[in-house]
């Protein structure tokens, strides 16, 4: 959900986002179930208890090297009596917690995180809790076979584009009377070209590092991989037809597996590719 999503509760909109794949839900949506023109109340209510801090503390604690929990320890000791009062907002900027955000704009308001967010929903109503918990396990379900799906077309586009590489292969590289065995190893030497471009190691290299994982090193390849592999296998029978030699298309291919996966990925958690 790299986008603002929306799941409908009980009659409820209430938005979703994602922040480096994890999932936070409005707290402000959530609460307008209970009250729509006094959503800021009831969170407020329902922070004032010692239970609420006890929990969305030890969620910091587990989950936020930054937590300051000498102020959480004074909150905690406040909690409960009758003049005690606390916003997000406070409880973020005293103690660096993550776990609960306020954002402005169109889709703005107090989210949380999907544990704490569920925590809230207990509070105010069990039975909402049971329907929003389902809503979002529907939408991340759907949103699991889309990637599915997406996947599976790549990989068939693949495929397509591997006839074509195999093609050229065997028009330019494979001369007449060798043997099948011969003739397979220089299609694997191809292949093990591609993947050396791409994600830096052969595939027996890749079954060495990883002797537990179920497939191949393709298999196991992102979207965002298997869209430059086909664009790859594609490249290099032009390539190969150009009658370059494997080394100076490796370099080529390798140059541009960087580009495309630069251009794929816009900068973020790019490995270097060598």
């Amino acid at each position: 959900m790299a986008k603002n999503k929306t799941i409908n509760v009980k009659g409820t909109d209430i938005v979703l986002y994602q922040d480096n794949k994890e999932d936070f839900i409005s707290l402000t949506d959530i609460a307008r179930f209970r009250d729509s023109e006094r959503s800021d109340y009831i969170l407020q209510n329902w922070m004032r208890n010692r239970s609420t801090i006890e929990f969305i503390g030890l969620w910091e604690l587990f989950n936020n090297p930054n937590f300051n929990s000498i102020e959480f320890d004074g909150i905690k000791n406040m909690s409960g009596s009758n003049s005690f009062s606390l916003t997000p907002k406070r409880w973020i900027e005293a103690t660096n917690a993550i776990g609960i955000v306020s954002k402005t704009g169109r889709y703005g308001g107090t989210f949380a995180h999907k544990d704490i967010a569920f925590e809230f929903a207990s509070w105010l109503s069990a039975e909402f809790k049971f329907y929003l918990i389902k809503e979002f396990q529907r939408l991340k379900e759907d949103e699991n076979d889309r990637l599915k799906l997406e996947w599976n077309l790549q990989r068939t586009l693949a495929k397509v584009n591997y006839r074509i590489h195999t093609d050229a292969i065997k028009e330019n590289l494979i001369p007449p009377a060798l043997s099948k065995d011969k003739i397979n190893f220089v299609y694997a030497d191809e292949a093990d070209m591609l993947n050396m471009a791409l994600f830096g190691m052969t595939a027996k290299q890749w079954r060495e590092a990883n002797p537990k994982a179920e497939g191949n090193i393709r298999d196991a390849a992102s979207i965002e991989q298997l869209v430059v592999l086909s664009n790859m296998e594609s490249i290099n029978a032009v390539l190969i037809n150009q009658d370059l030699k494997q080394s100076e298309r490796l370099e080529q291919l390798n140059k541009i597996a960087i580009t495309q996966m630069k251009s794929l990925l816009g900068n973020k958690n790019l490995k270097k590719l060598k």
